[in-house]
């Protein structure tokens, strides 16, 4: 009998500061990819997007992937992490050559990336991405694929990433203490990107808001490409500690209470509908619990989503998305899941709003279809695709991993060249 076909396994681990989730995926014999197994554990020592402690942060990657390989019955080594911190940086560099008139030839390609490489300058800090987004000829953007064409200048527009490289440490530290490879540490808004944004939304301009626990990244795509990201250090945990701290009780209550009993929206009836609560006492206190009214819940909730708005509509003007005409807000994160918040956002925002589920995977839970979950099968599907990167190129200062050898990257190069233009 023949052996038995190896499958291609990619594993995505998302840590996030609410829950750290994992996902295991495996490329079907139609090239697809299919979920064998996910995992979710509360996030514990990660603040804001940030490793706050890493003992704990260690034990509870690990227990959310040896749940996810009991669930798909097989055993990972190698995954692909979102990093979510507040201080990502985008910027578009970009380069051009002259070619007289002459055709696009592979050579002309290759040669450009390397310009375009050596003209990154990270400014100390670490580069995380460095995509080529599309080309230029003679100052026509949007080329997909030169070659063969006659070009008098051929340019290309690179997307870079930028981060400090302490907190990006730091997490690779708390994976591999889990005994875990890193195969690479990927930006949450390019990840969800993937997951929740449709190639036409990208090309016609689209602002993505994942309303995470403690983090909101907003970023902004036009044509084709992410032009822009801000990371606000406020997001759908901030309204679990105001309904603890408004009505007095712990802040597991206030997250179920939010769940079950929360919306974006007022409504007539909410002053009518009680809530019970328990009331968070002193030790050796009694109380009988309590009683609200939905309309004073509803209240709390949105004067925390307007502060968390008004910082997006500041961002959205900062990163330049202002003209209203095919324009559009995809919602995402786990603050999205809230009852009527793609209609609060709407209103607040000024633009058409839409709440962006994750797609593009065979057999994924119910559990894990909704906007929370956008990131991890955001990674998944990037590690599938694995972008062209110009960090796996030698000489880019900044970049993290393992030197290549003296031709062993440009070998690399021109076969992932060849293999998407």
């Amino acid at each position: 009998m023949p052996p038995p076909k190896t499958r291609q396994l990619i594993t995505a681990v998302d840590i996030g500061s609410w829950k750290i989730s994992a996902l295991i995926a495996a490329i079907n014999d139609a090239g697809e990819m299919e979920v064998l197994g996910t995992g979710q554990r509360e996030s514990r020592g990660v603040r804001r997007g940030f490793i706050a402690d890493m003992e704990r942060t260690e034990l509870a990657v690990r227990e959310t992937v040896e749940q996810a390989e009991r669930v798909a019955g097989s055993n990972i080594e190698d995954v692909w992490v979102g990093f979510s911190g507040g201080n990502l940086v985008s910027d578009i560099v970009s380069v051009e050559r002259e070619l007289g008139g002459f055709r696009v030839e592979r050579d002309d390609i290759e040669e450009l990336m390397v310009i375009g490489r050596d003209s990154i300058d990270p400014g100390g800090k670490v580069i995380l991405h460095a995509q080529p987004a599309c080309f230029v000829i003679n100052g026509t953007e949007g080329v997909k694929r030169p070659e063969g064409m006659h070009a008098d200048r051929l340019g290309v527009d690179i997307h870079v990433v930028l981060a400090d490289g302490a907190p990006l440490a730091n997490m690779e530290l708390c994976v591999r203490g889990a005994y875990l490879n890193v195969n690479g540490i990927v930006a949450a808004p390019m990840a969800t990107g993937m997951a929740c944004l449709s190639e036409e939304e990208r090309e016609l301009g689209v602002a993505l808001v994942e309303l995470g626990a403690g983090v909101t990244n907003v970023s902004v795509y036009a044509g084709g490409m992410l032009l822009g990201m801000q990371s606000i250090p406020m997001g759908a945990s901030d309204i679990t500690d105001d309904i603890a701290s408004a009505f007095g009780i712990r802040r597991s209550q206030a997250e179920r209470v939010k769940c079950f009993y929360g919306s974006a929206l007022q409504n007539p009836r909410d002053f009518r509908e009680m809530i019970e609560i328990v009331p968070n006492v002193a030790e050796g206190e009694r109380s009988d619990g309590g009683r609200i009214t939905r309309a004073a819940l509803v209240a709390v909730i949105c004067e925390r989503l307007n502060q968390i708005m008004v910082k997006v509509g500041e961002a959205l003007t900062q990163l330049g998305f202002t003209t209203p005409a095919g324009r559009q807000v995809v919602l995402t994160g786990g603050g999205a899941e809230m009852k009527g918040i793609a209609d609060y956002a709407q209103g607040a925002l000024g633009r058409t709003v839409r709440i962006g589920r994750p797609r593009g995977l065979l057999a994924l839970p119910e559990a894990h279809s909704g906007p929370a979950f956008a990131t991890l099968v955001g990674l998944a599907l990037y590690g599938h695709a694995r972008p062209l990167d110009l960090r796996q190129m030698e000489g880019v200062a900044g970049s993290s991993g393992a030197q290549a050898t003296p031709m062993g990257w440009w070998r690399r190069l021109v076969s992932v060249v060849k293999a998407n233009y």
